[in-house]
């Protein structure tokens, strides 16, 4: 009998998770129970995947405002220092920027507008044509800004954010001045110190900060990468992925999550005798319509996957198949010769035009936005995720 279904996704409950807990075994008892409870069973390539927050929180991997303080006292000498294009999130950014200007003694708030790197808008373009405002090359104080838009608070958060980050700055005895400025150049008008806190585009703007003369040019991603005082550190991220976790301290993204997933993968072969793959994810790489936030505040959606979820998809489009290669067929035949088809295909179907339409992402970020999808960010308490079937095709 020919199966009825294609990919099954599962949210699993799991124990809220401790610093200290064994995550690997809690996903693999997590996984065997909810499997024996429901009435299911393991294929191959079946994949296990589990938030980047809950291996976080096993690790213990936090840090205070003291701790990011010290290491930014120690990158600029207590000195002014340009915080570069800061995304707007009270959850993301605003421990960290207490942080930073707990170690300094000025900071200039470089904000990149209409929008931050992910998407959160301080003004719409509308706006900026109205008041002829060209963002690539205009540069805007603070009272510019106001004069032109007033006090805009975002519409899903109720946020001023330039008032919001300028009384977090004040309130750790910093000077804050606050400019808007889409090249990272600006800075250097006021500081030969700067703070690149853009993720997915930080490498040009240190790059173009030290060709253009900055002196102490760090980012995000060095701040944190190794421990201050024995606090948590991501050797590769430094604070970039971290989340906010009390009023005084950050959840950092994992640190060395690849042997987990490994051990987890070995662990499952020797319970059920299949190869499953496993994977760690943060934020799904997906942008909301409306809103215009594109979800991926973290710097990767995957820091640790098994070698199974290396490379992209190798599809064809059926609908392509059926309109153009098999048009002259129907029922049975067209079944058919479309099964014959995507099991003889070819093994790089890159620029076929039968491949055309189909998704080109990594498929840790495309398991990773399912996965994210369905654990949400809230109260649903699956924190795991069970796929199955993803990796099948119409002649499965």
């Amino acid at each position: 009998m020919e199966r009825a279904l294609g990919t099954v996704v599962r949210g699993l409950r799991s124990p809220i998770i401790k610093e200290g807990d064994n995550m690997e075994n809690i996903v693999v008892e997590t996984v065997l129970n909810a499997a024996k409870a429901e009435g299911y069973s393991f294929m191959d390539r079946d994949i296990i995947t589990m938030t980047e927050s809950i291996v976080a929180r096993a690790q213990g991997n936090y840090a205070t405002l003291d701790d990011i303080a010290t290491d930014i006292g120690h990158k600029y000498d207590g000195e002014t220092v340009g915080v570069v294009f800061p995304i707007l999130s009270r959850n993301r950014f605003s421990n960290i920027l207490k942080g930073i200007a707990r170690g300094v003694g000025k900071v200039v708030l470089m904000l990149s507008y209409p929008s931050d790197e992910v998407g959160n808008h301080l003004v719409s373009l509308d706006e900026l044509d109205a008041a002829g405002i060209n963002p690539l090359a205009d540069v805007l104080t603070e009272d510019e800004f106001r004069s032109h838009f007033g006090f805009k608070k975002h519409p899903f958060t109720g946020v001023d954010y330039i008032d919001y980050y300028k009384s977090l700055i004040e309130a750790e005895g910093a000077n804050c001045e606050v400019i808007f400025s889409n090249d990272a150049k600006t800075i250097l008008d006021y500081t030969k110190n700067v703070l690149a806190c853009d993720i997915h585009s930080r490498f040009r703007t240190k790059r173009l900060v030290k060709a253009a003369g900055g002196e102490k040019v760090f980012g995000l991603d060095d701040v944190l990468s190794e421990s201050m005082n024995g606090s948590g550190f991501n050797s590769e991220y430094g604070l970039l992925g971290s989340n906010k976790a009390t009023e005084d301290t950050v959840k950092l993204f994992p640190d060395n999550g690849q042997p987990l997933v490994e051990a987890i993968q070995k662990r499952l072969k020797d319970e059920t005798g299949k190869t499953v793959e496993v994977m760690i994810y943060g934020d799904g790489a997906f942008k909301d319509p409306v809103g215009q936030i594109w979800e991926l505040a973290d710097p990767v959606v995957s820091p640790a996957y098994t070698k199974g979820l290396e490379g992209t998809p190798n599809e064809v489009k059926l609908k392509y198949l059926a309109d153009n290669n098999f048009a002259d067929l129907s029922g049975d035949e067209l079944h058919s010769a479309i099964t014959n088809h995507i099991t003889n295909k070819q093994a790089d179907l890159i620029g076929e035009m039968e491949a055309q339409g189909t998704t080109p992402r990594r498929l840790t970020d495309l398991i990773g936005s399912l996965s994210d999808l369905t654990s949400g960010s809230g109260d649903k308490g699956t924190p795991i995720i069970h796929i199955q079937g993803y990796f099948d095709n119409f002649t499965s």
